[in-house]
């Protein structure tokens, strides 16, 4: 089981639209430039993200996509299905037909985790993303800062 890109940019190019949708319309270069995702990668995300009704396009000038609903009200779980990434531990697909058309001895544990990663996912949402998101910035500005200072302090003595 793993989450290809595909599913990783999804979460990553909401997140950055969220930060920045408050400005008006975020363009797709905006979000290309900002994450070094393709272009034609992100319109491909959009078109489906919008036919899920996570994203809102606005044309024109000033155009661009708004987020469609409240932050907390997209899940990542959504994000991740809306653009067709399954996330499924079970070699199946939840068949269970994994061993000669049979159950194999495995299927549960890795159902249950399936389970458990979709439960999860569900409860994040893009609101708490991009809280976190604020929240290690602030966090590393301090760091920073705090660099700065010890340096001067350093230099001076």
């Amino acid at each position: 089981m793993r989450l290809t890109t595909k599913g990783r940019f999804a979460v990553t190019a909401m997140i950055d639209l969220a930060l920045h949708h408050a400005a008006g319309p975020v363009t797709l270069s905006a979000i290309s430039e900002r994450q070094k995702i393709s272009l034609s990668y992100l319109e491909q995300l959009f078109g489906k993200l919008r036919r899920k009704s996570l994203v809102e396009s606005v044309r024109g000038p000033g155009g661009g996509y708004r987020v469609a609903r409240a932050l907390g009200e997209i899940s990542v779980a959504q994000i991740i299905q809306a653009v067709d990434e399954p996330i499924d531990a079970t070699q199946c697909g939840g068949l269970e037909n994994c061993q000669d058309d049979h159950r194999c001895m495995t299927h549960e544990l890795w159902s249950n985790l399936n389970k458990r990663i979709q439960d999860y996912l569900r409860e994040v949402t893009l609101a708490k993303l991009v809280d976190d998101h604020l929240i290690s910035k602030q966090q590393a500005n301090v760091v920073h800062d705090q660099r700065i200072k010890r340096d001067k302090v350093s230099v001076a003595a």
